[in-house]
């Protein structure tokens, strides 16, 4: 199927009419009976459907979700945003949980990675356990997509996400290995999006390959112009002015009605948004549902 043909499939009028997203790792705490990472998971119920989009760390996704009353043998699919240990880290128990679940991610994900900085090298990839437990999946049950693909009528994954833009990059210093000959560009880098009567729902994993690269891609591939939500991680922490200026000049221009930062966004650029958008700014935490349409 040529992407023409794929772009016309994605800009059909198919909505979700219920859809309810839950946060179930975060970095922010939510209630003391919630544990709490540096990481990144959210139950996504859309329609009749359910999906997770990311696993965490490790250690909080399975208590949470028992807690929360999450029952993730019901997971159809678990969508990877990307390889980092903080996103793959309880993919493994998940799949003792729901041994027969789809994985969706792109093949970059099972790169080694590393975060150098001058004080430390650091370990940024999937974990061995986590890689193990894929390798030892019948083929077939990991779906390695590169590009755009649409899961249900009105949710799909973006796939790897053009850069076009001039001041935006991965938000860190990563590479394929210790010696820094390889930067790692993280183009397995994606997100969802959602369609619905209210508008565009776009969930995201760290944007790694920046806020407006991936926003301007998913209009492109949706052919929708209205958002009403961003949510997730969207790796601002080491961003400098310049791109701070330029994407909060970019969120005011697309007139986005709820914006939730998790995870990496930054401690001191989520105030930041809060002061710029207090009318659709929400603080995340862990535990945190939002509700779309008839719920």
């Amino acid at each position: 199927m040529s992407s023409k043909q794929v772009n016309e499939i994605y800009k059909s009028t198919d909505n979700i009419v219920d859809l309810k997203i839950t946060i179930l790792v975060d970095d922010h705490q939510g209630a003391n009976n919630l544990h709490y990472e540096h990481g990144l998971s959210f139950w996504i119920e859309a329609d009749e459907h359910s999906f997770l989009f990311d696993t965490g760390v490790g250690e909080a996704l399975l208590p949470n979700a028992k807690t929360l009353n999450v029952d993730l043998r019901k997971a159809e699919s678990v969508i990877l945003s990307h390889g980092h240990y903080d996103h793959t880290g309880a993919l493994d128990r998940v799949l003792q949980v729901n041994p027969r679940v789809k994985i969706y991610c792109h093949p970059g994900v099972v790169l080694p990675r590393y975060s150098i900085r001058p004080e430390n090298i650091k370990y940024a990839g999937m974990q061995p356990e986590i890689r193990m437990a894929m390798d030892s999946l019948p083929e077939g049950q990991i779906q390695w997509q590169a590009g755009s693909i649409e899961l249900i009528p009105g949710l799909g994954l973006t796939g790897a996400i053009p850069r076009h833009s001039n001041f935006e990059d991965t938000g860190g210093p990563f590479y394929l290995d210790q010696a820094k000959t390889q930067p790692d560009l993280l183009e397995d880098d994606q997100a969802i999006w959602i369609k619905t009567t209210q508008g565009l729902i776009i969930v995201l994993g760290c944007c790694h390959s920046g806020l407006v690269n991936t926003v301007d891609y998913i209009k492109q591939l949706t052919g929708e112009d209205k958002i009403h939500t961003i949510i997730g991680g969207m790796h601002l922490l080491y961003a400098s002015e310049e791109r701070l200026d330029k994407t909060s000049d970019a969120l005011e221009n697309w007139q986005v009605e709820q914006l939730i930062p998790c995870h990496c966004t930054g401690e001191e650029v989520i105030p930041r948004f809060e002061q710029r958008f207090p009318e659709a700014f929400v603080n995340s935490q862990v535990g945190a549902s939002f509700s779309f349409g008839i719920s």
